[in-house]
């Protein structure tokens, strides 16, 4: 009797013994096929890296332009720190550079405004620009605060579409490459982690 036991314990051992190393191979083979399958989907990740760059950029642009439409001159600086808070941008410095590229452009290029105007934007800050050009120049005939404005908004729909086209572009080759840039896109947001 107790040789019978042994012998079906020894048994049942052995069964166990080779349902885990079934098991185990199954475990093996699937931890295979999710690497293979991970590394697919990190591949396709990469063909969508560059539309996603510039979606971002895209709405970043979107964003403050929704802003600087919505705000005064002198107010810009401040309501674009304050609504898109960025520790690496100087949003006063870079309207002022903007700014004095558009006047210089004018000035320069199309010659339709005085070299002095270009001086006098230069010396002024944002906050104090439209009521120094205003007041240095009462003749003049145009509205300095839509044209300041019309510098800072202009360039920023200019950068929209540059960012719409180039979406479409990298679109258009994931089309080309038998892709839907649907699933390319949840694929991409997958491997990253993105919502």
């Amino acid at each position: 009797m107790d040789e019978l036991k042994a012998f079906l314990s020894s048994d049942e051992n052995d069964a166990f013994q080779g349902d885990t190393e079934k098991q185990k191979k199954q475990d093996e083979a699937t931890a295979k096929k999710l690497s293979q399958q991970n590394q697919k989907n990190i591949e396709l990740a990469k063909l969508y890296e560059d539309a996603y760059e510039y979606e971002e950029e895209l709405a970043s642009f979107e964003a403050e332009l929704k802003v600087v439409e919505g705000n005064k001159v002198e107010e810009l600086a401040a309501a674009l720190t304050q609504e898109l808070p960025d520790e690496d941008r100087d949003y006063a410095k870079e309207l002022e550079g903007i700014l004095v590229a558009t006047w210089m452009h004018k000035v320069e290029t199309k010659q339709t405004h005085p070299q002095e105007q270009l001086d006098l934007i230069k010396e002024c800050t944002l906050s104090n620009v439209v009521e120094k050009l205003s007041s240095a120049f009462p003749e003049y005939e145009g509205d300095f605060n839509q044209e300041v404005k019309a510098a800072f908004t202009d360039r920023l729909k200019t950068l929209i579409t540059i960012k719409k086209d180039h979406i479409k572009e990298e679109i258009t080759e994931l089309k080309i490459a038998g892709l839907k840039p649907t699933y390319v896109k949840r694929i991409y947001k997958q491997v990253h982690s993105l919502k």
